[in-house]
């Protein structure tokens, strides 16, 4: 029935003469009103401060809904076309399932009109058999942000250009966690947990998860499974799981081992948002101690796209918002300079990315260095089918470190497993 028009009809009856007039026109959709989803405050507050004051006739209907729960909420809604909101936000998590889904509206216009200036890996991300479905106002390259009083102490200098030649690529960086292990007598470790490390592996594979419709496991996921074995088995690592009381405990220099003796965390590998909502939100006291470096690898780590439903009533409508918030100079300047958040206009980056200093880096321009690394990163490797599949690889993972199996049943179990719940 959804593909049929609706009419509204209004039947006057005229007692006089017995007659009836029945007047009937097609029903229109209001061309000044969006129904928004999102998982997250970042696309309310951007509406809010940004789109609304630009557009005030445009009324938008907005509602959020937490990441745990957005999915479930969106998946039925888009099948069935009941309810279905015109614009929803996307997670990096996520976002492939639905630009691969048909479900999309194909924004290709929007990037084609505004490619000279934006970003093409998030591009990449949001876009599916050479057409466009999803588009992002950011970039989140990844970094590794080091204690600058741990280089100091125990490599001799804090500065970004050095500590850097220490990190240059991954087999670099082992000796490094050697090195730091042998003159610390055991108390510096170089990443608090070894699944920091699984941003950059997976940047550094050649091949998607899957191929031609089968499971491939890259050769980087296979070293994946070497290096986090041996930082463990090495005592490189603090052993503490990404995202647990332990890992926080490292960045505020805080952290103990089984024994209760302290151990230093040396760095962390996290994203552009992990400076401002890692770092500076849970480890106040060590600002100024820290910097940051590019790192082994260029990886990247999160963001949020914009989509539009299919067959939302207001496409024109949907694909101005989704433009407005991915590609506007103005808009984004300002926001860019207010947030720190690094957007993905390359135009807007470049007239303004000298202008930072960061506190809490020591002084370091942040946003210069985080431009740089974006140009690198690789958006063409991103699946539908990742989230499901990492989520495997992450128990695989953590089984073979605890040496609770060989590598060689892990895989196999992985692969069964992959095979149990996708097919593939």
């Amino acid at each position: 029935m959804k593909k049929l028009a609706l009419y509204l009809c209004v039947v006057v009856s005229v007692l006089a003469g017995g007659g009836v007039l029945a007047g009937c026109k097609k029903a229109e959709a209001p061309t000044n009103k969006l129904v928004v989803w999102s998982f997250t405050d970042e696309i309310g507050g951007l509406i809010e401060n940004y789109y609304k004051p630009a557009h005030p006739d445009m009324v938008i209907e907005y509602s959020l809904t937490t990441t745990e729960q957005f999915t479930n909420k969106l998946d039925p809604v888009l099948a069935s076309g009941q309810g279905a909101p015109d614009v929803f936000g996307l997670e990096d998590a996520f976002v492939r399932k639905y630009v691969e889904s048909g479900l999309l509206l194909d924004i290709t216009d929007i990037y084609e009109a505004n490619k000279d200036k934006i970003l093409q890996y998030p591009v990449d991300v949001g876009s599916f058999n050479g057409r466009v479905y999803g588009m992002s106002w950011q970039a989140t390259p990844g970094a590794v942000f080091y204690r600058r009083s741990l280089a100091q102490k125990y490599l001799g200098t804090d500065d970004p250009a050095v500590v850097q030649t220490y990190f240059k690529d991954l087999d670099t960086f082992l000796v490094t966690a050697e090195e730091l292990k042998t003159k610390s007598n055991g108390a510096c470790v170089a990443i608090s947990a070894f699944q920091d490390l699984l941003m950059p592996y997976k940047a550094a594979r050649a091949q998607p998860w899957v191929v031609d419709g089968k499971l491939y496991i890259d050769p980087a996921m296979e070293r994946y499974l070497d290096t986090v074995r041996l930082l463990h088995d090495k005592g490189y690592e603090g052993r503490a799981l990404q995202w647990s009381e332990g890992w926080f405990a490292g960045m505020q220099g805080k952290l103990t081992d089984e024994r209760n003796v302290p151990v230093e965390v040396f760095s962390y590998f996290l994203p552009t948002w992990g400076l401002h909502y890692v770092l500076k939100t849970n480890a106040p006291d060590t600002a100024g101690d820290w910097a940051m470096i590019p790192g082994p690898m260029p990886y990247r780590w999160g963001g949020t796209w914009l989509a539009a439903w299919k067959d939302t009533k207001n496409p024109e409508g949907a694909k101005e918002l989704i433009s407005y918030l991915t590609t506007d100079d103005v808009y984004l300047e300002t926001y860019a300079k207010a947030s720190g958040d690094l957007v993905d206009n390359i135009k807007v980056v470049d007239k303004i990315k000298g202008d930072f200093s960061e506190p809490f880096l020591g002084g370091q321009n942040h946003y210069a260095a985080f431009a740089e690394l974006a140009k690198d990163v690789n958006g063409k490797l991103t699946q539908g089918t990742d989230q499901a599949i990492e989520g495997l690889f992450f128990e695989a993972t953590n089984a073979y470190v605890n040496g609770e199996k060989s590598k060689e049943q892990v895989i196999a179990d992985f692969k069964a497993q992959v095979n149990a719940q996708l097919g593939l």
